[in-house]
């Protein structure tokens, strides 16, 4: 049986973890969300479920990576038998993100071609959805493949599959070590050409200008725990699986703190070439700031190429840069979300690495095909609504109500991250853990039941997109339940070993 892996380097971890938590959302969903929660305002929220929220599950993820020396499964069967189920729960979360995930990074692949002529034209609406996607059948209709989406997400699952082949420390960290800091690079040199455009500094005003009185509304601080939630990489077995390779002399605490400020960092710098750019548009147009925000794939692949054609000079330049900018923080994210898995079954069934790679890995790229035909908009848009909503979301609150207040593990996570960790924890944590974010979690998950599961009996709402119930329950609510129950029957398997998964992580517990 080989030993477990190891990252080379503590640097390599962090840059690992950020790379993870820095993806796609970052650049087009948080912008949006602060301008609507208050603008400048917004920060004062967002900081507060950064230190409440965000920070202390990442610790605790850390911590039980770091302690049960294992994938997400393996973590929770040591906590307990019967909780195994929710590490699975959370492994197949992340295998149905990444069947989608890995489309979207094909896209911004294929447009970052189409930038050197500008290719999409004058109408980028219509070039999106119908020279590009082709989107001409119903919801739930698959239709034929689009080549120019599938070419490219072969592309994709080549190159993170090629990736996780060579492991954590030969692949993912040197990976990581490639992309992140040219992603970084490629996006300040964004930022530095947005922010000198003529109406950059409307934008910004726009972006920074604080509507103080948005405080008081719950549904601003909901925002704020939602964007810290999502934007982290958490409650998806990513994070347990990453900090199970890290040496058992290591600083759990500051290495949250780094990747927690590490990503609103980015976040912040999303925001202000976003914005920037955004500024330019509404100057190009004669229209106030707010006519032009968007988010999600209409800004990306909808919004900036029509802001790249208006651009006085290096249009193709910029748009590549852009484009290639969404490619890099997609693939570290992909890397992560699909190791969860590979981790998985390499803990579970005791199989080799590659075994898992090409059997996990190989799996869900079969399945992304269904999002390169051309219905697959449609498939994706349900897939990623529900699985995130009612997959992480609600994995979140379970875990923190199962670690706090079932289990009550909170006081020896706390002494392990203190015994090996410069920050020492105290009651901040725990009632961080222990009160504020199943509270807030709780909250949230109540709004989106309300909103979603009992819609029948509501006059004035509709399925979500106005998609048909049929379309939903199969497209949406199926695909999350299935995680649920997938991860209940691996669950129930045996692990494939003479001794249980405690005595297999002790085994393996020592690197290389």
């Amino acid at each position: 049986m080989e030993a477990r892996s190891q990252w080379g380097s503590r640097a390599g971890f962090i840059l690992a973890a950020v790379g993870s938590a820095v993806g796609l959302g970052n650049i087009w969903r948080f912008p949006a969300t602060a301008f609507e929660n208050g603008g400048g305002a917004f920060f004062i929220p967002y900081l507060f479920a950064l230190l409440t929220a965000g920070i202390p599950l990442l610790i605790m993820e850390f911590t039980m990576g770091h302690k049960y020396r294992g994938s997400a499964p393996v973590a929770y069967k040591k906590m307990s038998k019967k909780t195994e189920w929710i590490g699975w729960w959370a492994v197949l979360v992340a295998f149905v993100i990444s069947t989608y995930y890995s489309v979207i990074i094909a896209w911004a692949m294929s447009y970052s071609v189409f930038s050197f002529n500008l290719n999409w034209g004058a109408d980028t609406e219509t070039f999106l959805f119908n020279d590009y996607l082709n989107l001409t059948v119903a919801p739930g209709q698959t239709g034929g493949f689009e080549p120019g989406v599938l070419i490219p997400l072969l592309i994709v699952w080549a190159v993170v599959l090629g990736i996780l082949f060579r492991g954590v420390k030969k692949g993912i960290e040197i990976a990581n070590r490639i992309f992140i800091p040219s992603l970084v690079i490629i996006f300040l040199i964004i930022v530095i050409r947005a922010i000198t455009l003529p109406g950059a500094m409307e934008g910004l005003n726009a972006f920074f200008a604080p509507d103080f009185s948005s405080i008081a509304s719950p549904g601003v601080w909901v925002a704020a725990y939602g964007q810290i939630f999502f934007s982290l990489s958490i409650a998806f077995a990513i994070m347990i699986t990453y900090s199970s390779y890290l040496p058992k002399k290591t600083d759990l605490t500051n290495n949250a703190f780094i990747v927690g400020f590490g990503n609103s960092s980015f976040e912040l710098l999303a925001g202000i070439g976003v914005f920037s750019v955004l500024g330019f548009m509404a100057s190009q147009a004669n229209v106030p700031v707010d006519e032009v925000v968007a988010g999600g794939v209409g800004l990306a692949f909808v919004v900036f190429p029509a802001i790249i054609n208006e651009f006085p000079a290096l249009n193709e330049l910029f748009g590549f840069l852009f484009f290639a900018s969404l490619v890099l923080a997609g693939l570290t994210s992909l890397m992560s979300i699909t190791e969860t898995y590979v981790a998985g079954l390499v803990d579970k069934f005791k199989i080799s690495r590659a075994k898992a790679v090409l059997f996990g890995g190989g799996t869900a790229a079969v399945i992304s095909l269904l999002f390169a035909t051309q219905g697959g908009l449609f498939f994706l848009d349900a897939a990623d609504y529900f699985i995130n909503q009612f997959g992480v979301a609600f994995i979140g609150l379970v875990e923190v109500i199962l670690v706090a207040w079932v289990l009550r593990k909170l006081k020896e996570f706390q002494s392990h991250a203190n015994e090996i960790s410069d920050i020492r924890l105290g009651s901040w944590w725990t009632i961080s853990l222990g009160v504020i974010t199943p509270i807030v979690l709780g909250y949230m998950m109540i709004s989106l039941f309300k909103q979603n599961l009992l819609k029948e009996f509501a006059t004035d709402t509709g399925n979500y997109e106005g998609y048909t119930d049929t379309f939903i329950l199969f497209g949406g609510w199926f695909v999350a339940a299935a995680a649920i129950v997938v991860g209940v029957l691996l669950s129930l398997s045996k692990w494939n070993s003479s001794d249980d998964a405690e005595e297999e992580t002790k085994k393996t517990g020592e690197a290389k």
